[in-house]
């Protein structure tokens, strides 16, 4: 096993744990969630990607977001604490940067 897919491997375990903790989801539960985030991630990275999320009043929201570096707009050095448990991205259809809860991901389409 390579190095860089022992790496991704161990991320997603990280994650998982952390829903298993802050979330109280279950490792099954967990473990599923954190599959989801890694690959709609690493497709946003090379592609737009339809997803769905909750939002925080309890809604679903579909979304088409993408984080290539040809479609985003040039962002600015920022002094900004990286979170963790969200994930950024760029909405196509809203023309903006927009972020989701990573527990709250439901599915990729």
């Amino acid at each position: 096993m390579g190095m860089s897919k022992r790496n991704q491997l161990r991320e997603i375990m990280i994650q998982a744990w952390t829903f298993v903790k802050r979330n109280g989801f279950t490792l099954a539960e967990a473990l599923k969630c954190a599959w989801c985030n890694y690959k709609v991630r690493t497709a946003m990275i090379s592609r737009i990607v339809k997803f769905y999320f909750l939002k925080i009043d309890g809604t679903t929201r579909e979304a088409y977001g993408t984080l290539r570096s040809d479609i985003v707009p040039p962002t600015g050095d920022s002094d900004r604490k990286k979170n963790d448990s969200v994930q950024v991205f760029f909405d196509t259809e809203k023309e903006a940067w927009r972020c989701f809860k990573r527990a709250n991901l439901l599915r990729m389409a």
